[in-house]
């Protein structure tokens, strides 16, 4: 298991789940800090699939971001999860199947059975911190 510091300084592709298209939503703003600070971000949101957030097409599901980032060789490093704590098992069932390095979970967003399942895969799990400031405390 890496730490927090390990899986932001290894990861570069964000998945960001239930990305909003609301610049007052936390979700937007910590995807415009990820995307400020060197990380791609690939915004997943069924209700704004084919729209673009952030300059960034959205998609409908991990698996079509995944494939998407698949024909330039590339993958999903973190699914960073802007979804209430019961939504995630399919999430963390998505994120494996993707192949993702990282399930991570943000403030106020815990599930236990999705965070054993993740691991028992091989995902490094965050439960309920806020990618935004872990990246912050990185630099302090």
């Amino acid at each position: 298991m890496r730490s927090i510091a390990q899986i932001l300084k290894e990861s570069r592709t964000i998945a960001i789940v239930g990305l909003s298209n609301k610049p007052e939503r936390a979700s937007y703003g910590v995807a415009e800090y990820l995307k400020d600070h060197g990380y791609q971000i690939i915004p997943v949101n069924p209700n704004h699939a084919g729209e673009s957030i952030l300059g960034e097409p959205v998609h409908a599901s991990l698996q079509e971001a995944a494939d998407a980032l698949a024909a330039s060789g590339q993958r999903i490093d973190i699914v960073d999860c802007f979804r209430k704590s019961a939504d995630i098992p399919p999430i963390a069932r998505d994120a494996i199947a993707v192949r993702a390095g990282c399930l991570w979970m943000q403030l106020d967003i815990e599930n236990q059975p999705a965070a054993d399942l993740a691991r028992a895969a091989g995902l490094d799990v965050v439960m309920n911190h806020c990618l935004k400031i872990a990246h912050r405390a990185l630099d302090a």
